[in-house]
């Protein structure tokens, strides 16, 4: 009856995360609030289905191993550098604040100064899936203040981490003094930081290289979950930290080596369904008949998200003299909590000092704020549309900027004019690389062998490691702002699906592919290539043209015949 639970409760958990998740998806919110209402439905406060809460808390466990190492495999100090300046400050002021306010609200609704803590500390961090989505449904991935608004939530990030650490040690102090208790707890995460880089450096990417030689990506994947997992269970047993530390360290190493891009795209197939477990069995915590038992609370705490937060936000980029518009979509963009509350909710449930009405706040709030976020987001443009038709409010609001308001809004454009993007460095993709960068065309080469990769990128050579069918390498390529996608091997994998997900990256992108047979040229047409070229339809074309030459043929006759050789066997016109 066991397995039959885990299996009921698995198989149900994602049912309702894919249908409520969809659903929400259809009506313009983050599938993340389908995923908590799923949970809520199949919760034991609501009639109708109920499932195993403690098994779905259990695989949830995964989930947050899962996600604290996909933070840390793509959290990039580089990022972070280029707009430090902004986002440290504005991050390490604006988080504090909003906590102490939320840290007031609970107290004064009868939360224990512990619960309190916590609680304030989830009301002050953002939602990286949530605010990602924001940005890139509204295509500002690429400005200035997207990049400020992740290197902002960088920072939340860390802090929260930081918090994971230390508050288990000052909420439930030993019966030693708590500066020993701090000192030991600083001892042991000084520690596991040391062993984690300096041997991980070493060790993991020694590993990652013998286990992708074998060109396995089951051994891949395996490699890559026993990493996340083995050290987060590791940090916990041998350093006594928590399993989200272990896991975000774990992340940060493996982001790192060479093989970061592959490990975000193909060697964690599990995290997003543990992932999405995680929030259904948040979404099991809601009761939603009591939610509105302490409705000063849930005011309260949605106030501080979406109002307090982001005006402090908005106040501190405009004492840093960023323009009314900028400030106001960064803050907009934080202005939602999500994962993380999630993790500081949980640790608060174990540490016994979070309340069922606290609990149940914070998810309600989470609900109505990824709810919010788009459309408050979307309104930052007709909010200054109407700010500018008041030239004193205007002038207030802006004050005397260092940029102008336009600057900002820049998109951050490839240096070469033309961009294309090849998949595989074979001989001919060898020949193509070399042909493009001789016409001022900058290639950006995906490949399987790390070697290759190595070698490319010794040359100058802009090259990525990682399979051309996951969006995100496609993505990392720069498929976007690519004119062209050049699939110059017959042998690649999944060739339908890379030219599919090119296509919905950038629809107007033209795809050349390569293939053995001439029966497989309307499959790829199909599936949205431009034109296709095959083997058996070259050596034709070959045979064709030698012939045509030893029996006297003129150019212009031998240039007419290729065109029709092609158009038949290829569909592709040469002109």
């Amino acid at each position: 009856m066991h397995d039959i639970g885990l299996i009921l409760t698995l198989t149900g958990g994602l049912t309702a995360a894919l249908v409520f998740g969809y659903v929400t998806h259809r009506l313009g919110l983050s599938p993340i609030v389908g995923y908590l209402i799923g949970g809520t439905l199949l919760g034991p406060h609501t009639p109708g289905i109920e499932v195993n809460a403690e098994l779905a808390q259990q695989m949830a466990e995964l989930g947050v191993i899962l996600l604290m190492f996909g933070v840390g495999l793509q959290f990039h100090i580089k990022e972070l550098l280029a707009v430090w300046t902004t986002a440290l400050p504005g991050a390490l002021l604006a988080s504090p604040m909003a906590a102490s306010v939320g840290y007031l609200a609970a107290v004064s609704a009868g939360v224990s100064w512990q619960g309190a803590i916590i609680f304030g500390a989830a009301l002050s961090v953002a939602s990286t899936v949530v605010m990602m989505r924001v940005l890139s449904d509204n295509r500002d991935l690429h400005t200035v203040k997207a990049h400020i608004a992740v290197g902002w939530l960088v920072v939340e990030d860390l802090i929260t981490v930081i918090a994971l650490v230390l508050l288990p040690v000052l909420l439930t102090p030993s019966s030693s003094t708590l500066g020993v208790t701090l000192a030991v707890t600083a001892i042991k995460v000084t520690a596991l930081v040391a062993f984690t880089v300096l041997v991980g450096n070493r060790v993991i990417p020694y590993l990652l290289d013998r286990v992708a030689a074998t060109r396995s990506r089951e051994l891949f994947t395996l490699t890559v979950l026993v990493l996340a997992l083995g050290i987060a269970v590791g940090s916990a047993q041998l350093f006594g930290v928590s399993v989200a530390l272990g896991a975000f360290l774990a992340g940060m190493v493996v982001g790192r080596s060479e093989y970061s891009q592959r490990a975000a795209s193909d060697a964690l197939p599990m995290r997003d369904a543990f992932a999405v477990l995680f929030f259904v069995s948040v979404g099991m915590l809601l009761d939603p008949m009591t939610v509105l038992d302490e409705p000063l609370l849930l005011l309260a705490a949605l106030g501080v998200v979406v109002v307090v937060k982001p005006l402090i936000a908005v106040l501190i980029m405009r004492v840093m003299r960023y323009p009314f518009r900028v400030s106001l979509a960064v803050a907009v963009a934080l202005a939602q909590i999500g994962e993380f509350s999630f993790i500081l909710t949980s640790l608060g449930k174990v540490l016994g000092v979070f309340t069922e009405g606290a609990t149940n706040t914070l998810v309600a709030v989470s609900i109505l704020s990824i709810v919010m976020n788009p459309l408050l987001y979307r309104s930052v443009p007709v909010i200054e549309r109407r700010a500018m038709r008041w030239p004193r409010v205007w002038q207030l609001l802006n004050g005397s900027t260092g940029m102008t308001a336009q600057d900002p809004d820049t998109r951050v454009r490839p240096q070469a004019r033309y961009r294309a993007v090849v998949v595989g460095y074979g001989p001919t993709g060898r020949t193509v690389t070399r042909l493009l960068r001789d016409n001022e065309v900058q290639p950006t080469v995906v490949e399987l062998n790390m070697d290759t990769v190595r070698e490319l990128r010794a040359q100058g050579i802009d090259a990525i490691y990682g399979d051309a069918s996951h969006p995100d390498t496609l993505q990392a390529a720069g498929i976007g702002d690519a004119s062209v996608l050049i699939l110059t091997s017959a042998d690649i994998a999944h060739t339908e699906d890379v030219i599919k997900t090119a296509r919905q990256q950038q629809p107007r992108l033209r795809v050349m592919a390569r293939t053995n047979h001439l029966r497989e040229r309307d499959k790829l047409k199909a599936a949205g290539a431009d034109m296709v070229f095959s083997g058996e339809g070259e050596v034709a074309l070959a045979f064709t043209e030698s012939i045509l030459f030893r029996l006297g043929a003129t150019a212009e006759q031998i240039d007419r015949e290729r065109g029709r050789v092609h158009v038949e066997l290829f569909g592709n016109s040469v002109s």
